[in-house]
């Protein structure tokens, strides 16, 4: 794999070399803003099986204003990125293509994919409850973390990260703006701490007494459980139990998801390669790949999952359509300032 220093891609692509030596048989260019170790064995296995050599330009801030400044000479074919709202910019930003590919409209639900085929979903990340191991709870919705009950015993990451704007975004699509900003003062009157730090943290505070419930991510339990025995992030994840909550106002009875997810460049030099890649990702090799190594849910049903996944039981989806929720962010971020949440 190639790998290439944000200065030195530009410098290429400003003088044409790049894309002149891109456009190969057997290259495909992937612009990702997840870091390329958690990708990288599928995508080596990529290379083994089909022949065609992947360069990985990790962009970590900014992927939509770099492939807007490179134009129509921009070498990307792929782009790859987490959260709902940040692909649904690079949509609306205009530098992705809609691709047909009856392999990805069959392995992906039309919630998970977008209606005129300009991104798709590649593995799920379920927005769960972190519960201390010993107490006697087997469910909880959404709405439960506003009840006084559990003043002074909630914890959360700020509310103002995507993980959290798009469970509130969710939130208003379900109940509206006015119920989801007395939700949220009330989840705010029931933290233990400030809403701060990352959702491994949650773990931690639970651990150390501060909080008994919390709002968090799915595979970090996965990562945590799986630590070396002994280490801190493995003496947090023994320390509770993962409860997939659901929104009290449905009768859908789904668990909130956000994505890692990926759409191919509107200029795209290797557009046959690129649709080979995205593909390849909804593959059952690759998505056991990504169960396996980075204990992200796959969106291919069937997919074996890792044993401390496969423990929090079946996941069920809100069937809301993810752009209906990506639709909300802005009012979600208002509301969490309105509110004073991180403050």
């Amino acid at each position: 794999m190639k790998l290439f220093s944000r200065a030195l891609l530009s410098a290429i692509a400003l003088s044409g070399l790049f894309t002149a030596a891109s456009a190969q048989a057997n290259e495909v260019n992937l612009y990702t803003t997840r870091e390329p170790g958690l990708i990288q064995p599928i995508i080596e296995q990529f290379k083994t099986d089909t022949g065609i050599n992947v360069n990985t330009v990790f962009v970590k801030d900014g992927l939509l204003e770099r492939v807007k400044a490179e134009g129509d000479k921009s070498p990307a074919d792929v782009l790859m990125t987490v959260d709902i709202g940040n692909l649904i910019d690079l949509v609306q930003g205009g530098i992705t293509q809609p691709v047909e590919s009856k392999t990805l409209t069959e392995v992906i639900p039309a919630n998970l994919r977008g209606a005129d085929n300009h991104w798709y979903a590649l593995s799920l990340r379920d927005r769960v409850a972190y519960v201390a191991k010993e107490l006697n709870i087997d469910s909880l919705t959404y709405e439960d973390f506003a009840d006084p009950k559990w003043k002074g015993k909630v914890c959360i990451r700020s509310g103002q990260h995507p993980y959290n704007t798009a469970l509130i975004a969710a939130m208003i699509a379900h109940n509206g703006v006015e119920a989801t900003e007395t939700w949220l003062e009330g989840v705010k009157a029931n933290l233990g701490r400030k809403a701060a730090g990352g959702d491994r943290d949650v773990a931690r505070d639970i651990l150390g007494g501060i909080c008994d419930i919390g709002i968090a991510n799915a595979y970090y339990v996965g990562r945590m459980k799986n630590a070396e025995p002994g280490s801190d992030n493995h003496k947090w994840g023994q320390a509770i139990k993962v409860i997939r909550p659901t929104f009290a106002s449905t009768k859908s009875q789904g668990t909130h998801v956000n994505i890692s997810g990926a759409a191919v460049a509107k200029y795209a030099p290797n557009k046959d390669n690129a649709l080979a890649l995205l593909e390849y990702l909804v593959s059952d090799k690759a998505q056991q790949m990504y169960a396996q190594a980075n204990y992200e849910y796959p969106v291919r049903a069937g997919v074996k999952l890792d044993p401390v996944v496969a423990s929090f039981g079946p996941l069920k989806v809100d069937p809301l359509p993810l752009v209906e929720i990506a639709k909300h962010r802005k009012e979600a971020s208002k509301l969490v300032d309105k509110v004073g949440f991180d403050q």
